[in-house]
């Protein structure tokens, strides 16, 4: 049985006994928007499936807010409390959570990054963002997506990077990322594209959980399987 263990705001599942175990084998994942606040759940079938190559799998579980790099800054903070991780995997959201870390990538071998997503707040939330512009409090993400951008440009040092972009995500922003990324000496990022939509990672299997697996579509297991693969083989 997987066994999932809560410690702090980091949901931590150890490798499958029958997976390649390595000592460098750790992914810190952040996932995106409201999803990320129960990662052992919404991503349960990709966490898992990687646990099952052998990767032990640190979630951060958050809600998020308005000030992007204080919540990159605690993200961070979080898994360097809790030991070294090899890989960093974001989701939508969590893909700039991850590159707005306060070591501007360096403590890790790479980042992969799925559906990256970097509109602005009066886009993703534009009822939140209207009430703040007529509540006086801040309604704009910290940092903006050009300053974002701005920011990645010129402090993320992270030269490994996988843009993984899914072909019927229609918010999808990994070409103008990538672009940044390359603009950079030495840069070795590159993008992959995989059959999906944005919401692809985000599978939690509550349908078999619940009634068993003839319930169950099998093409979400296979594409969660691809994805794991493919970061696997990457990384």
């Amino acid at each position: 049985m997987v066994r999932w263990q809560q410690c702090g705001s980091l949901w931590v599942l150890e490798p499958h006994p029958n997976g390649e175990q390595r000592q460098d084998r750790s992914i810190a994942f952040i996932g995106g928007s409201y999803l990320a606040a129960a990662p052992q759940l919404s991503y349960r079938r990709l966490l898992e499936a990687l646990a099952q190559q052998g990767w032990r799998v640190l979630a951060w579980s958050y809600v998020p807010g308005f000030d992007h790099q204080a919540q990159a800054n605690e993200a961070w903070r979080a898994f360097r409390s809790a030991g070294p991780t090899s890989l960093r995997l974001g989701h939508s959201l969590g893909c700039k959570l991850h590159l707005l870390a306060p070591d501007g990538g360096r403590g890790c071998n790479g980042l992969v990054a799925l559906s990256f997503n970097n509109f602005s707040a009066e886009r993703s939330v534009p009822l939140l963002a209207e009430l703040g512009q007529q509540l006086n409090f801040r309604s704009e993400f910290s940092p903006s997506p050009e300053e974002t951008l701005r920011q990645v440009a010129g402090s993320y040092r992270q030269s490994r990077n996988l843009l993984v972009r899914f072909d019927r995500d229609g918010i999808d922003q990994s070409s103008r990322l990538l672009g940044v990324l390359q603009a950079r000496a030495g840069d070795n990022s590159e993008l992959l594209d995989l059959p999906g939509d944005h919401l692809t990672p985000a599978s939690g299997g509550l349908r078999r959980q619940v009634l068993g697996a003839w319930a169950d579509d099998p093409r979400r297991q296979r594409a969660v399987e691809r994805i794991a693969g493919a970061i696997t083989r990457w990384a």
